[in-house]
């Protein structure tokens, strides 16, 4: 499937092939002005709408956050915009984009294979990936370094789409966003004084299993489906395949003949489908062998994030199962100790484990000083108040 997308200016063509054939991305010049878009979209989402909105629809409560806190909530909301409309968009390809099929049938359309339609998703994600460098980085201290290094890879892994390479695999790495909506519908309930409402519990359950399912199942699912087809590219003779027709012919003087049927029918002179079956090989001769450090950045960088994802999803885990082990009551606790642990045990297993992964996901490590802050809250406070100064501190958070 074509772009839907009309393409850039013939000024902004000329301005980025010349440095997308240094870096040996030739489908780059096609959808710059994707990633520009995304970029300033999500840009101007956590500048100037966000601010905007949040102080019409929560005019109590935004204006009063701390800069921390008004940081991470305008994150939040780029993030919500950005889930929402990168997995429509990845599930639409995925379902309407016939020509990206017919790639799915050979490891060589899987791996070199292009289609407008999977170019569309690479763009609109590398811009978003490209923002979320530039805000873990200026705000590194509040995001922490695994939200740093979540960026970094992940910019990198849809970068590599425009070579291309892998490219038939971008809508389905994007499905891991399909937790992100409800981590952040979570995160906003604490900050909107919904902790622990029926809203809250239901979201967390659906949070539970969209990112053991998406992010955990799905995702190491489909690392593995590229580590096995670059590594089957990486055996064969790429040459051989073009000239004598090994797995498929790719070359895109025989594209008519390749593509010809669609959907189990001829194109009959549509020159839209015509083209857009003649473009999937487009960018593949014999020089299209990917180098070795390619091969190795991009594994290394999908390991990285498939490892984040386990590691938060340990830290999980490790929540649950604090649950079922804590320490026998101190017959010597003092009051406020035990308001404390009356309220651990009110709250849900599922709302408990969510929070953890609120935590690690999105917003980093609380600092010491946050932690101490609690503590001498704790300590100076009593009773109901005690309790509201501390889980005021939280929601700041």
């Amino acid at each position: 499937m074509l772009d839907p997308i009309p393409p850039p200016s013939s000024a902004l063509l000329a301005i980025t092939k010349p440095w997308a054939d240094k870096l040996s991305l030739p489908t780059l010049p096609h959808h710059i002005h994707e990633v520009l878009f995304a970029l300033v979209l999500y840009q101007g989402t956590q500048s100037v709408l966000s601010p905007l909105l949040s102080k019409a629809f929560f005019p109590k409560i935004y204006p009063n956050l701390n800069r921390r806190t008004r940081i991470n909530w305008d994150v939040h909301v780029v993030s919500m915009v950005q889930s929402c409309l990168i997995n429509t968009l990845a599930l639409w390809v995925m379902f309407t984009d016939e020509e990206r099929g017919q790639m799915g049938r050979s490891v060589i359309g899987r791996v070199y294979g292009y289609t407008g339609a999977s170019g569309l998703i690479q763009g609109l994600a590398c811009g978003y990936f490209l923002w979320d460098l530039v805000v873990s980085t200026r705000y590194i201290k509040i995001f922490g370094l695994g939200i740093w290094a979540h960026a970094v890879t992940a910019f990198f892994v849809f970068s590599f789409g425009f070579r291309p390479f892998a490219n038939y695999y971008g809508p389905p790495f994007i499905l891991y966003e399909l937790s992100s909506p409800f981590l952040n519908i979570h995160w906003f309930c604490d900050k909107v004084n919904m902790t622990g409402s029926k809203l809250q519990w239901y979201n967390g359950m659906v949070l539970l299993v969209t990112f053991f399912c998406c992010r955990l199942v799905w995702g190491t699912y489909q690392s593995a489906s590229v580590y096995y087809d670059v590594w089957q590219v990486m055996q064969m003779d790429l040459t051989a395949v073009l000239h004598q027709g090994s797995d498929i012919p790719v070359t895109s003087k025989n594209a008519a003949n390749l593509f010809g049927v669609r959907g189990g029918e001829l194109c009959l002179g549509d020159a839209r489908c015509v083209a857009a079956q003649s473009e999937v090989m487009r960018f593949v001769d014999e020089k299209s062998h990917v180098p070795l450090w390619i091969v190795v950045a991009y594994l290394v960088s999908n390991l990285t994030l498939n490892a984040l994802n386990w590691y938060w999803f340990g830290k999980m885990i490790d929540t649950v199962r604090k649950r079922f082990t804590e320490k026998p009551v101190d017959k010597n606790e003092n009051e406020n100790e035990k308001r404390a642990r009356e309220r651990r045990a009110s709250k849900s297993i599922v709302e408990d484990a969510a929070d953890t992964l609120d935590h690690e996901v999105m917003s980093g490590p609380v600092t010491p000083g946050v932690e101490l802050t609690e503590k001498a809250a704790m300590r100076m406070s009593s009773g109901r108040d005690g309790g509201a100064v501390v889980n005021k501190r939280r929601r700041d958070i």
